[in-house]
């Protein structure tokens, strides 16, 4: 079977690729899902009485309002819900919020001056040399207290014995916040600090995130087959076969899905074979808990190693009217099974290993020379949020069409 596009996988970014075509008058394409539904990550299913979100606590962030108004048309406005960002760290048995910097002034008078004289000797502060690797990266920043105490614990529950060999070119994404800022937060009693990411969000009134997802594959008139398992690419023929012994073709193919998921890629130079290999990634175990928990938080950071989870999404804050809340687990520390509801993702978060962008670009550019192209968290092995995800499919499609 060939048609014009040819799209690997049917979460946010094959979803969105594939709405815009339609949107732009192009209806020549096939969308392969090796699941049995659309989404990916954002999948939700419904655990003791409500949906659950079985990648993990995922929101529309507002700060894209073009994506917004592009997915609205999908799942309208009223079906939404609008939050300003309320999210904690565990410090020692208290909750600080978020970000931590910005709020050293909800701990005790004698922590405030030990956090402070810390990040006075920070490598930022004293004009160091930033370090190459993130774990040196943290304490150059923040200090040794906070990296102590905060994000090295956490971060290698995160992402485990890869925390040092991760590179330092893709923490635009922290908060930063400066010596001089810090100071006045503690003396003022408020952050004075943006937040990250997700100041402000949606989340559906009545649904889980994966409904969005769910409503764009319908709307595709057909144009998914599901639980066609891609195994391998023929870059001279355009062409992949799956595990059920199907072939596709395309004049343009785009992928979406882990690269380290395909066994064959024929036509595909070694050296790039070789750097597909070395692309890494974690695994992640959501596990409901049907409990309440005392707290406005969306969603808590937990950088004690004595629990086995890094976070917790508060779904009873988010999801209003529901219940419980689902723990996010690294694999490699993982709890014995509790009876729970439990979903492992393979696929979670992609490393920013010290090696990755030159190993990507050299693959995403001779793939684009041969009408290959990588798109979203997978097909670009980047960490990208939903809404960016959107954004840069809805620019893909465009580009190749207009």
């Amino acid at each position: 079977m060939r048609t014009k596009f040819l799209i690997l996988g049917a979460g946010p970014a094959g979803l969105s690729f594939a709405a815009r075509l339609m949107q732009n008058n192009v209806r020549d394409f096939l969308i392969l899902e090796a699941e049995r539904e659309a989404g990916g990550l954002c999948r939700s299913v419904q655990v003791d009485g409500y949906p659950l979100d079985i990648g993990g606590g995922h929101i529309l962030d507002v700060r894209r309002p073009h994506v917004v108004d592009f997915l609205f048309h999908f799942m309208p406005r009223e079906e939404w819900n609008h939050f300003v960002r309320d999210t904690a760290i565990q410090i020692g048995g208290q909750l600080i919020s978020h970000p931590f910097e910005a709020n050293i002034w909800q701990l005790g008078t004698d922590s405030q001056v030990d956090y402070l004289a810390s990040i006075a000797r920070a490598g930022c502060v004293t004009g160091r040399e930033k370090p190459e690797r993130f774990t040196g990266w943290i304490r150059w920043k923040l200090g040794d207290k906070i990296a102590d105490g905060y994000m090295i614990p956490y971060n290698t529950k995160m992402f485990g014995h890869e925390l040092d060999n991760l590179g330092t070119y893709w923490l635009g994404k922290l908060p930063d916040v400066s010596f001089e800022d810090t100071i006045r937060s503690c003396l003022e009693h408020k952050a004075h600090a943006k937040q990250p990411g997700h100041a402000e969000f949606y989340y559906p009134a009545e649904h889980g995130y994966g409904e969005l997802w769910r409503r764009i594959a319908d709307s595709l008139d057909g144009r998914v087959i599901y639980g066609e398992h891609v195994n391998g690419i023929d870059f001279t023929s355009r062409t992949v076969t799956t595990q059920s012994g199907h072939e596709y073709s395309g004049d343009a193919i785009i992928t979406t899905i882990p690269w380290r998921e395909f066994s064959r890629l024929e036509g595909m130079p070694d050296t790039l074979k070789a750097s597909v290999s070395r692309l890494k990634h974690t695994s992640v175990e959501v596990r409901y808990v049907p409990r309440n928990m005392d707290t406005s938080a969306q969603w808590i950071y937990y950088p004690d190693l004595s629990l086995s989870y890094h976070r917790i999404f508060v779904r009873h804050n988010v999801l209003l009217g529901s219940r419980g809340v689902w723990t996010e687990t690294n694999t490699d520390r993982l709890a014995p099974p509790d009876g729970n509801f439990a979903h492992v993702s393979k696929y979670a978060y992609p490393l920013n290993t010290l090696d990755k962008p030159q190993v990507m670009a050299g693959i995403l550019e001779w793939c684009r020379g041969n009408h290959v192209y990588g798109l979203g968290r997978w097909g670009e092995h980047e960490h990208y949020n939903s809404d960016l995800t959107v954004e840069l499919a809805v620019k893909l499609a465009d580009s190749l069409t207009r």
